[in-house]
């Protein structure tokens, strides 16, 4: 009887244990089958997240570097007033403001948003279907958005919509009369501060106790002085777009005045001496640049300048309102 039960506990037993463990490994085995899509998703997700997040910080950057005038030419080469492109622009803006490109506060960034929308409507033509469009200038994102396009196609009408806000502002941001005034007093104002900083600082600042228990403060303040010329006084100058002459003076000027400030220490200790001499180089580069300035001629836009000439007068533009695009 023994044997008998004991025999019939291990058949049954041996009948549910091929089950319970069968079932069970099929239990974790779909366990593991439902988490993995899971888990892949969850990967995707966040590596979406994370190229989105990329091209967030992309389009930032590009952003910044926009906003002063520096962004990828839309062709190989740079574009100039004498550019189609740009006397297209310059046209527009005469109709609707009666001001030129170059009167505009940022005339460089107007250029290159046009640019840009120009590359980027091409794009989201593209992805719309729209086809048979050779040339994207003048044409407006109505006429070339289709719909549909997907993720990609949203994001570029995102883009889009961002910049014609820009483009808009920019556009109607002129660069006016008062303005150029408030330069001008402010290169007035920093011409007498700087004097005054090299012939006898505590009259400006006597009065604070740093400048009484603090060694050497007045020597520091009196050198400062005469590199005021570099630093403030020619840019407040420049930063009201001179033309002609004027505008070639103060280039030489800018290149002129931080030599002189670093190298006429050598030959006096008098910082009185060495602002006098930044302002006869100023004055000289005025006299040089009216007497050499020929209004008639074939080079005043510096065309046969030498090219390391060009590079350097370039580079001096950037930042003052005539950088790409903005140029005579």
């Amino acid at each position: 009887m023994k044997s008998v039960l004991l025999l019939s506990m291990l058949t049954t037993s041996s009948a549910f244990a091929p089950s319970s463990i069968i079932s069970t490994s099929k239990i974790t085995t779909r366990i593991h089958a439902e988490k993995e899509p899971l888990f892949t998703s969850a990967t995707e997700e966040k590596s979406s997240e994370e190229r989105d997040r990329k091209q967030t910080i992309r389009d930032e950057a590009q952003d910044a570097l926009v906003s002063v005038g520096w962004s990828a030419p839309m062709m190989a080469d740079e574009l100039t007033a004498d550019d189609p492109f740009v006397r297209r622009i310059n046209e527009q803006i005469q109709e609707e403001s009666g001001v030129d490109l170059d009167q505009l506060l940022n005339p460089a960034k107007v250029v290159n948003l046009e640019r840009d929308l120009v590359n980027l409507r091409s794009q989201l033509a593209d992805l719309t279907g729209i086809t048979g469009i050779d040339n994207f200038i003048g044409i407006t994102t109505e006429e070339i958005d289709n719909g549909g396009g997907g993720e990609d196609a949203d994001k570029l009408r995102k883009k889009i919509s961002k910049k014609e806000k820009d483009l808009l502002i920019e556009r109607r941001s002129v660069f006016r009369g008062w303005l150029k005034n408030i330069f001008l007093g402010q290169a007035i104002l920093s011409l007498g501060l700087s004097w005054i900083m090299v012939t006898d600082p505590s009259i400006l600042f006597g009065g604070f106790d740093w400048f009484n228990n603090t060694n050497s403060i007045d020597i520091s303040i009196q050198v400062l002085g005469f590199w005021w010329w570099w630093l403030f006084i020619v840019p407040s100058l420049r930063s009201r777009r001179p033309k002609g002459f004027e505008k070639k003076a103060l280039d030489i000027a800018f290149l002129a005045t931080p030599l002189v400030s670093l190298l006429a220490p050598v030959a006096t200790k008098d910082t009185a001496e060495i602002w006098i001499a930044n302002f006869a180089v100023t004055a000289g580069a005025y006299a040089f640049a009216y007497l050499t300035f020929d209004k008639d001629g074939d080079n005043n836009d510096g065309s046969k300048d030498p090219e390391w000439l060009k590079f350097i007068y370039k580079s001096l533009d950037f930042g003052s309102g005539r950088e790409r695009g903005a140029r005579n």
